[in-house]
C-alpha cells in the first residue's frame, strides 16, 4: 500500500511546483538543476534509473543535500513532468488556435503529445490518477481546451474530448514503444519478423472458421509489414474520434 500524502504534504507539494522554491544557498544547488537532472537520467535510463543518490551523482553533491530542495523522488518525478510539459507550446497559450479549426487544433495537439512521448518515453510510465497541478500543466490544459470553446460542446464535454484525443495519443505511443522494445529485445525488425510468420501461418492456419482473421490479418500484414503499425493506428484514430465529436456537435 503507497504512503498516505497528508494535508500539509500535498499543499507543500503544490507550492514547490509553482516556483516556490528555497534559497540555493552556499552550494549553488537549485530545483531546477536537480530536476534537469533527473529528466536527463530518465531520457537515458528510464524513470526507474531515476534516484536521488543518482541525482545527486550526476550534480557531484551529497544525496543528503538535495532534500532540503526536493523531498524525495515523488515530487522530484512530478517537477519532472511539470517541466517537461512545459517543452509542447513555448508558453504560448493560443498555439494551438492558430492553426486553423478546432479539428486541425486537435491534430496538433495529438502530433505534439506524440513527439513529447518520443522525447521522454518515461512520461508513458506515469500512473496517477490524479493530475499533476503544476503551472505547465495547467497551461497545457488550457491551451489544449481554447480550440474546443465555442464549437457546441458543454464545459465536461470539451474536458471529456480533450481527454479521449489525449488518451488514444497515450495507447499509440505505448504501441510505439512496445514495438521498439519487440525489435530491440528480438533482433528483428517488423519487415524481417513478417516475413518469417508469414508463410508459416499460411501453412498451418486452414481452420475454415478463422477464413476473415487470415483474410484480414494478411492485408495489415502486407500494408504494414507487420502486425500492427502505431503511426496508422493514431491517424485512424485521431480521425474517428473527430468524426463522432463532429457528429455529437450537429445533433
Amino acid at each position: 500500500m503507497a504512503p498516505r500524502s497528508s494535508a500539509p504534504d500535498l499543499a507543500r507539494s503544490i507550492y514547490l511546483l509553482w516556483g516556490h522554491h528555497p534559497s540555493p544557498g552556499r552550494s549553488g544547488l537549485t530545483v531546477r538543476a536537480i530536476v534537469q537532472a533527473g529528466i536527463e537520467i530518465a531520457d537515458a535510463d528510464g524513470l526507474d534509473a531515476v534516484s536521488m543518490r543518482k541525482v545527486a551523482e550526476q550534480l557531484g553533491v551529497g544525496a543528503m543535500s538535495l532534500y532540503g530542495h526536493v523531498p524525495g523522488k515523488d515530487d522530484l518525478t512530478a517537477l519532472m513532468v511539470d517541466s517537461v510539459f512545459g517543452e509542447l507550446y513555448d508558453n504560448d497559450i493560443e498555439a494551438a488556435t492558430r492553426v486553423g479549426g478546432w479539428r486541425a487544433a486537435m491534430r496538433f495537439v495529438a502530433e505534439r503529445n506524440w513527439a513529447l512521448y518520443e522525447r521522454h518515453p518515461w512520461l508513458l510510465d506515469i500512473r496517477s490518477y490524479r493530475p499533476i497541478l503544476g503551472p505547465n500543466v495547467s497551461r497545457k490544459y488550457e491551451t489544449e481546451l481554447r480550440p474546443l470553446d465555442g464549437i457546441g460542446l458543454s464545459d465536461v464535454e470539451m474536458d471529456a474530448t480533450l481527454t479521449l484525443v489525449l488518451g488514444h495519443v497515450d495507447s499509440a505511443a505505448r504501441a510505439r514503444r512496445g514495438a521498439a522494445k519487440a525489435q530491440t529485445d528480438s533482433g528483428m525488425t517488423d519487415a524481417e519478423w513478417w516475413g518469417v510468420v508469414a508463410p508459416v501461418l499460411e501453412q498451418v492456419m486452414v481452420d475454415g472458421d478463422l477464413t476473415l482473421s487470415g483474410l484480414v490479418g494478411t492485408a495489415v500484414g502486407a500494408e504494414f509489414n507487420a502486425a500492427h503499425n502505431p503511426e496508422h493506428a493514431l491517424a485512424f484514430g485521431l480521425d474517428t474520434i473527430l468524426d463522432g465529436v463532429e457528429a455529437r456537435i450537429r445533433t
